[in-house]
């Protein structure tokens, strides 16, 4: 298990586990939620934001943000 700021590029995951004190609600609404699979689809320079996509939901998160989503890569 990693965290989603560790995950590579066109990289496929299932989210395990999340910190909620860390993370907006609004993460949360959009799916953000263990159980659900998670693809990193961009990076803008220096890593932040990632741009990914969670079930159907695009979306922009910081790399800050990324550090307390813990997933499990797909091989």
């Amino acid at each position: 298990m990693i965290s989603l700021d560790k995950l590579g590029l066109g990289k496929t995951a299932i989210i395990e586990s999340i910190e909620t004190d860390f993370l907006p609600l609004k993460l949360i609404e959009m799916g953000c939620l263990p159980g659900n699979e998670v693809s990193l689809l961009y990076l803008a320079p220096f890593r932040d934001p990632m741009y990914l996509k969670i079930d159907e939901a695009h979306l922009a998160i910081r790399t800050e943000v990324a550090k307390y989503i813990m997933v499990k890569p797909i091989s």
